[in-house]
């Protein structure tokens, strides 16, 4: 985006309440206003929610672009009337960001499976149907360890689910949601699968990869600007951990504050290289995707994967980021 278009809008989930009390000044992206406007960029706020859908579609057809900040899944919400009004002002000329539609090629967990070919990727396998699933994913739980079942859509740990079987009880299964305040559950495996039914009515499908042991290392957040890193953040994440004694609600089961790093950390410079140089650009060719229309922010969370013999590390994709990405409740690192 350039100082060529002359009107944004910023838009968010919210009530017509929320809607009517919206100003530049007066929430989490105030910043951002304030970064465009010192850019000679007007921005405006666009809160949106299915009551004021019309109101929202007129308003975004007097701009030049929209940015958009709402989640896959919230509180019982989906983005699927929000995606349809996109797309239709996308055809009539406005810009957005991210596109619905790039957002299914990137954003979508069965990215994992269609790109794990680049080295970012693992073992990984995609469940069209309940019954795939039901027929498929007991073999690949008989491999090395336990596996990683994700629902194709949804954030904040939802439908993730570590799964490893209980060698003494056949046919039973340890569980465990990402989701935060979920704890460890012993249920038949049929059982188990018949939860991941409802993923595939709303998703289309659900993926499968290996657990990574080194998950207590914690997750890298590697932030992109179009087809260039700007930054990093590590988190000591606690999802799929299996939760202290004093239980999930507890301090000690709370995840670490995310650690900001500038893309110039020299930690990072590896995994830098490879995003920019080769894993981003080979990703662009198999989604098909030209680089003006790569969001102009997303993210992508890396786990640490084995150490090469000389001990450098690897780096596993976890997920890639699009409809949503903002770096919030963050600090920098000390210097």
């Amino acid at each position: 985006m350039t100082s060529t278009v002359g009107r944004v809008a910023l838009l968010w989930r919210g009530d017509r309440e929320a809607r009517a009390n919206a100003t530049p000044e007066n929430n989490r992206y105030y910043r951002i206003f304030e970064e465009l406007a010192a850019r000679g960029i007007q921005a405006e706020p666009a809160v949106y929610s299915e009551d004021t859908e019309e109101e929202v579609r007129a308003q975004l057809l007097t701009v030049d672009g929209v940015l958009v900040w709402v989640n896959p899944q919230d509180n019982g919400r989906n983005r699927h009337r929000l995606d349809a009004m996109l797309r239709d002002i996308a055809s009539r000329g406005v810009w957005v960001s991210a596109h619905p539609d790039i957002i299914l090629k990137m954003g979508a967990k069965e990215v994992l499976q269609r790109t794990k070919h680049l080295g970012w990727g693992t073992d990984t396998h995609v469940y069209r149907s309940a019954e795939a699933l039901r027929a498929e994913f007991p073999r690949s739980l008989h491999g090395d360890g336990p596996r990683v079942l994700k629902r194709n859509r949804g954030d904040g740990g939802q439908g993730t689910w570590k799964v490893e079987l209980l060698p003494e009880r056949e046919g039973t299964v340890r569980v465990l949601e990402a989701r935060r305040g979920s704890v460890l559950e012993e249920i038949p495996l049929e059982n188990f699968l018949a939860r991941c039914d409802e993923y595939f009515a709303v998703d289309g499908c659900v993926v499968d990869q290996p657990f990574q042991p080194r998950l207590p290392d914690g997750m890298i957040r590697c932030y992109v600007g179009a087809d260039r890193v700007i930054g990093f953040g590590h988190q000591l994440i606690k999802a799929l951990i299996p939760p202290p004694p004093e239980g999930p609600d507890s301090l000690a089961a709370q995840p670490g504050p995310r650690i900001m790093h500038p893309a110039s950390a020299p930690q990072f410079q590896r995994l830098r290289a490879l995003m920019e140089e080769e894993w981003t650009p080979r990703m662009m060719e198999t989604l098909g995707i030209e680089r003006e229309e790569l969001p102009i922010i997303w993210d992508a969370d890396f786990l640490y994967g084995p150490r090469t013999p000389d001990g450098e590390d690897t780096y596993v994709l976890c997920e890639i980021n699009v409809s949503s990405v903002f770096a919030n409740r963050t600090r920098r690192p000390r210097r």
